[in-house]
């Protein structure tokens, strides 16, 4: 499997592709739309499906676009977030300190996540474990084979998500990081969703969440 990245302007938010020998996978479409089609239309595979790690706006502003323009391929997410899809004011874009941006209002996803399932979509494997604690229904994907995990903004390099956000919390979300992510072999990727990738045993060891300090 071949992973692309599109870090997006807005919030540093980071849209990854997921490439196999035949579809695509893209996880998380964020504000550069002209960006990540273009990287859609270079890769040139259908789309599997896109998986959304949550739903605050920054990690779903192209959601549409991608939809429409690429065959309507479904859409995967926490049942705990369904709802926010076509919130604003949940999603967060409807908050007053975002008057600056445009309302994000999506249509409704097709599949809600089923944790702890081996999902294998057109050729991808992976697993769905929660990570809330940034946001009630945020989700990582592991995938096994090829030796990675997917993190949203539960985990970054060095640092964890911020909690103060509504639904956010910190205990709940140092817990889901040990429990789901950092019991993972110490040489899996860690690909975030704003910031640099890392790895397992490099957030055990730098992290000052996890390096032995709590």
């Amino acid at each position: 499997m071949k992973l692309h990245r599109t870090n997006n302007t807005i919030a540093g938010e980071n849209t990854y592709y997921l490439e196999n020998d035949s579809h695509l996978i893209v996880v998380d479409p964020g504000s550069d739309w002209t960006v990540i089609e273009r990287t859609i239309k270079q890769i040139n595979k259908p789309i599997a499906a896109i998986l959304l790690t949550h739903t605050h706006y920054d990690h779903i502003m192209s959601l549409e676009k991608v939809r429409n323009t690429f065959d309507h391929p479904p859409v995967y997410v926490s049942e705990k977030e369904a709802t926010w899809l076509y919130s604003p004011l949940d999603n967060l874009s409807g908050q007053p300190r975002h008057d600056d941006l445009a309302d994000v209002i999506c249509q409704a996803a097709e599949e809600v996540f089923h944790y702890e399932e081996d999902y294998d979509l057109s050729g991808f494997h992976f697993t769905v474990v929660e990570t809330p604690g940034h946001s009630w229904g945020g989700v990582s994907f592991i995938f096994l084979q090829d030796e990675l995990v997917i993190t949203g903004d539960a985990l970054f390099r060095e640092t964890i998500g911020r909690t103060d956000l509504p639904t956010g919390n910190f205990d709940q979300l140092i817990a889901g990081i040990k429990k789901n992510i950092l019991s993972l072999p110490g040489h899996y990727k860690v690909y975030p969703g704003h910031g640099p990738d890392s790895t397992i045993t490099h957030e055990k060891v730098f992290n000052q969440f996890f390096n032995g300090n709590n």
